[in-house]
């Protein structure tokens, strides 16, 4: 009578997440305190029983869309152990709670922060955020590599809760001089070819304003500065770099003081932000996410 495997073994599904962590067989194996072969044998062993390739060999190993699945279950059953341990008074002495979070940079310089210093640490909590564009936070959720993420999409990733922040508003500033010189005109053609500051390369607010106007042709000129911090974009276009959208919380300040002006009155982007989780039973993320919904609910626009 032939027995289906359906159940994962923790030592394969904790051995896959140590070669992942480490990069390679070898360091997983001092890190379990195994030989090798022992790593290779639990991995081979579990991809048998899913009946899927979980790593590509490489140097360091990736996980497979499939070695993903395995990799988060992998962390979230680590994060449910941890909580048991403190809840039974089995964690080590002073030992921290941690939770980890993927967050977008203009997030993190304006409102977050705030909502993590409102978070009750007892037990003691510790943060460990990761700075990416909120278009691709959801990524780092689906690879396992954070519990927690802000991002822009409304869609869940497998596994995970998600509930609506708010929307974050860019305001279309420059410096007054900048404006006099370069955007004097019909905005959808000066800001065509006038320079403008961009976060990094992926950044697209800037295209995606300039194709408002435009009706949905063309973006924003091809000369522009990347700045990729947000205080940094800021500062950027207040000293004339260049155009960039700039978060109101972060433009108000600069704008009563003279340093930009809007020079596109009543025109904004609005940046819709929602917060994902592991769909967990962990009163360390329950009180995280309590602290930055009620920060949210504050800072954004609803």
């Amino acid at each position: 009578m032939k027995t289906e495997l359906t159940e994962l073994p923790l030592d394969q599904v904790r051995t896959l997440l140590a070669v992942v962590d480490e990069g390679t067989f070898d360091a997983a194996a001092s890190a379990l305190h195994v030989t090798p072969s022992a790593v290779s044998q639990r991995v081979k062993a579990l991809e048998q029983r899913t009946g899927r390739v979980l790593l590509m060999r490489t140097k360091p190993v990736r996980p497979t869309e499939s070695g993903e699945v395995v990799v988060r279950f992998a962390r979230q059953l680590a994060r449910l152990e941890r909580d048991a341990r403190a809840e039974l008074g089995m964690s080590g002495a002073g030992e921290p709670t941690r939770v980890s979070i993927a967050v977008n940079a203009d997030s993190l310089a304006t409102w977050l922060l705030p909502a993590l210093t409102r978070v009750r640490h007892e037990p003691r909590l510790c943060f460990e955020l990761r700075r990416e564009d909120e278009t691709r936070t959801a990524s780092l959720l689906r690879e396992g590599l954070v519990m927690a993420a802000v991002t822009s999409s409304p869609e869940a990733v497998t596994g995970c809760s998600v509930h609506a922040l708010g929307r974050m508003r860019y305001l279309p500033v420059a410096n007054p001089d900048f404006a006099r010189e370069h955007l004097d005109g019909p905005l959808p053609d000066v800001l065509a070819v006038a320079p403008t500051v961009s976060f990094d390369r992926s950044d697209d607010l800037q295209d995606a304003f300039v194709r408002r106007l435009r009706r949905g042709s063309g973006g924003a000129s091809r000369v522009r500065h990347f700045v990729p911090t947000s205080e940094g974009f800021a500062q950027s276009v207040a000293a004339g770099l260049g155009w960039g959208l700039v978060p109101e919380v972060q433009a108000e300040p600069l704008l009563r003081a003279g340093r930009i002006v809007d020079f596109a009155p009543g025109r904004w982007l609005d940046v819709p932000l929602y917060w994902q989780q592991w769909r967990l039973d962990s009163p360390a993320l329950a009180t995280v996410a309590g602290a930055v919904t009620r920060a949210a609910a504050e800072a954004l626009r609803p």
